[in-house]
């Protein structure tokens, strides 16, 4: 028998000891495991915030009031009652109103298996019975995957796929200008899952081999000390405005490439014309970018200068483009490593999403495993996947979407599995007010979130160290089977037993099961990994060998990959999949949609809040980037997490000299408030943020309470202070990181945290 393995987003862990004595441990390859993985499974052992039975929201049980969804008890029933009560809205909800009516646009990381996949488990299902209004894109990158298949012909996971590899960028990179950084931080997760980490141990061979990095970022911690990173932190927001800057500078000091633009790309000479003015009346000199950016004219001038005379690589983090106008610093970043004529070359050129995850960049070669199969949804609406709010409370009204006007359905029934809107919307008030609409929300959790708290119908789940699964990353090397390690806490089952008694009651049982047990669908997975690693030259064990052994690595080249390098090397024969076959830095087919926020080539754009506005002194700009401690909000109960917390709040970091200005010491408890919403932090000082900005990791449980007659969010969510709106209507992704803020000292009685403890619950 062999070990015994644990699989998830942050990592993969041997299981050692049995029951109480239950320990997991990093396996032994993985160079520089999560500090996430600290924090599981006493998050999963934590009974006070596990789902222990089924549960009916009371006041959906009395008289089906969605009023109080925010704030009401529970009545916990048994399964069979609460299942009945699911399917009778189901039904209900198809028979009155159609599945047009049914938003299931699931968001979430709840397992790294590929069996118990919840999203997938819950689409197979649905699209048995008629199907559903879904979602589109992710939180993590949207304004890539609309804008990047219209410049450069690949699609977003294609494009990350072919990033150059680490190895050619270590060996070859010069100079590594970081917009947003490259952190180990981000660089923690995959999903699918992932047996290593190695994103800071790439860096650091860059680094010994004379690579000069550039962290471009208003927080210092975003590149590691170690690496020796040069820090230049513009304003928030304004990177579209100091690439321009440079890209001016290169223009008049003749370094730009024209062989390279002509034969490579097209569209310059129109963003030539308005990077010199000719458009609009304004030069985007480095003068023009220091009034913007903040930053001196003779530090863009400087940078320009080395990025002309060195092998440079131009890289963007995913956070970047998490902002009003997103496209732009994408686009903009695009164009100018195009100026550079370094594209396809290794070492050279430009990529998009180094350390956001472990993977991006990792040499090696691709297979692509199968997946729980979900059928085909007979609903063809859907929304941009963060536009919840906006369907929720405006249904019949249009929007744009990647060229599209599309209308918002009347949604009647939300389901939702395996993840936290609560967590990772903008406008969680906002959200809130929306979440009241639908006449009934059923949600599928294993701990008592923010979501499960606002659900009609709460069904309790099962955790991944509570059921097996196996492990399948395309870019991954090591498969592994997920052991069950626990017994499962409560009456927790997992997402597919819920809806195959779900299935049952509504006569697609058949369809759904195709007759298979959850060891019957890991096997008929396994079987089909079998057949898809023949192709790849791969001999997989039978799968009780592989269930015994625990787990097998492939084969692993070391194949590298140059971005857009057989394009380079021959443009005839790989022409790009756009319009022109070249990489477009103005597009037709963008111009001719006529948006405002959107134009055919990359523009600067005021953001809807910066610290460039006037009328906002004294604010400051809210970073809320990815948490250290967590995934994203999972397993915010856990010790890890809750003790990097100040006074039970989530921190916040501020410049020194800003916490002087405000009356604020280092472990002081500060509200944090604006137009949208307010919300308690724990003070930390450090000299690594601009003075004007207040970092904040999303992910805090969600904690609103009435406190001397106003709402505030106890617990340091940020998200009750992020803006609710729509990059561009290209996109409409999302731009939490356009937020400004106020900040004081708290001086009220502080008040205990009610998340980590169960709701209230009730008799009939």
């Amino acid at each position: 028998m062999g070990e015994r393995y644990a699989c998830a987003h942050w990592g993969s862990y041997v299981a050692r000891g049995e029951g109480e004595a239950l320990r997991l441990e990093p396996v032994a390859d993985d160079p520089t495991p999560s500090v996430i993985g600290e924090g599981w499974l006493g998050a999963v052992r934590d009974r006070g915030t596990r789902i222990l039975r089924p549960a009916i929201r009371k006041g959906w049980l009395d008289k089906r009031d969605g009023k109080s969804r925010n704030a009401d008890g529970f009545v916990e029933v048994g399964w069979d009652e609460a299942l009945d009560m699911a399917a009778s809205e189901l039904s209900r909800v198809i028979k009155t109103h159609g599945n047009r009516a049914i938003f299931a646009g699931s968001y979430g990381w709840a397992s790294a298996g590929r069996f118990h996949h919840a999203q997938s488990q819950l689409r197979r299902f649905l699209n048995t019975i008629g199907g559903y209004v879904s979602a589109v894109d992710t939180y993590s990158h949207a304004t890539g995957e609309v804008l990047l298949p219209h410049i450069t012909g690949m699609s977003n996971r294609v494009f990350q796929d072919e990033v150059t590899s680490w190895p050619l960028l270590a060996a070859h990179c010069q100079l590594l200008v970081c917009f947003g950084g490259i952190s180990g931080r981000t660089a923690q997760v995959m999903s699918s899952g992932t047996s290593r980490h190695e994103v800071d141990s790439w860096l650091q061979v860059a680094h010994r081999n004379g690579t000069r990095i550039v962290n471009i970022s208003p927080n210092r911690s975003d590149m590691a000390i170690e690496f020796g990173a040069e820090w230049i932190a513009p304003r928030p927001n304004t990177d579209t405005a100091l690439m321009m800057g440079i890209a001016h500078a290169l223009l008049t000091a003749g370094k730009v490439d024209r062989a390279f633009l002509d034969r490579y790309t097209v569209g310059w000479d129109r963003l030539e014309a308005y990077l010199l003015g000719r458009t609009d009346g304004q030069a985007k000199t480095p003068e023009w970018a220091a009034a913007i950016t903040g930053l001196s004219p003779e530090t863009i001038r400087a940078l320009a200068a080395d990025m002309a005379a060195l092998r440079t690589t131009i890289s963007l983090t995913w956070g970047i483009q998490r902002a009003d106008h997103g496209e732009q610093p994408l686009w903009m970043g695009l164009a100018l490593a195009a100026m550079l004529g370094q594209i396809g070359t290794p070492g050279g050129g430009f990529a998009f999403g180094y350390g956001s995850t472990t993977p991006v960049g990792r040499p090696g070669n691709h297979i692509n495993w199968p997946s729980l199969a979900q059928g085909q949804n007979p609903v063809k609406d859907f929304i941009p996947v963060a536009r919840i709010s906006d369907l929720l409370l405006h249904p019949g009204d249009s929007f744009t979407y990647d060229g599209e006007t599309r209308t918002y359905p009347e949604i009647r029934l939300v389901y939702w599995v395996g993840g936290n809107p609560f967590h990772h919307h903008q406008d969680l008030n906002r959200l809130s007010r929306a979440w009241t609409r639908p006449e009934t929300v059923i949600a599928h959790d294993i701990w008592w979130t923010a979501t499960a708290r606002r659900a009609d119908i709460v069904l309790p789940i099962n955790s991944p160290l509570e059921r097996p699964d196996i492990m399948m990353n395309r870019r991954d090397p090591a498969l592994m089977f997920m052991e069950a390690l626990m017994p499962t806490i409560g009456e927790s089952r997992s997402d597919h037993d819920v809806f195959r008694d779900l299935s049952r009651r509504l006569g697609s049982f058949d369809a759904f099961t195709e007759g298979r047990d959850e060891d019957g669908w890991l096997s008929h997975l396994w079987d089909q990994a079998t057949a898809v690693a023949a192709k790849e030259n791969v001999t997989l064990p039978d799968f009780e060998a592989f269930r015994a052994a625990g787990r097998f690595d492939c084969p692993w080249t070391d194949k590298t990959r140059t971005q857009f390098g057989a394009f380079v090397e021959d443009p005839e024969a790989h022409p790009l999949a756009t319009p022109s076959g070249r990489i477009e830095i103005s597009s037709d087919w963008i111009d001719r949609l006529g948006l405002a926020d959107c134009p055919g080539h990359p523009v600067w754009l005021e953001p809807a809040e910066w610290l460039g506005k006037a009328g906002v002194d004294g604010m400051l700009h809210l970073v809320s980037g990815q948490p250290l401690t967590r995934l994203h909000g999972q397993i915010d109960n856990g010790p890890r997490s809750r003790a990097s917390k100040v006074r039970e709040r989530e921190p916040v970091y501020l410049h020194p000299d800003t916490a002087r200005r405000y009356g604020i010491g280092d472990g002081d408890i500060v509200l944090i408030s604006n137009a949208r919403g307010r919300c308690l932090a724990g003070a930390v000082m450090t000299d690594n943020v601009r003075p004007d900005v207040a970092w904040l990791a999303t992910g805090a449980w969600f904690d609103p309470q009435v406190i001397d007659g106003d709402m505030v969010e106890v617990h340091g969510n940020p998200n009750v202070l992020t803006l609710d709106k729509g990059t561009s209507g290209l996109s409409q992704a999302n731009i939490a990181h356009t937020t400004l803020v106020r900040i004081e000292r708290w001086t009220s009685e502080l008040p205990a945290l009610t998340v980590f403890s169960p709701p209230a619950f009730a008799g009939r």
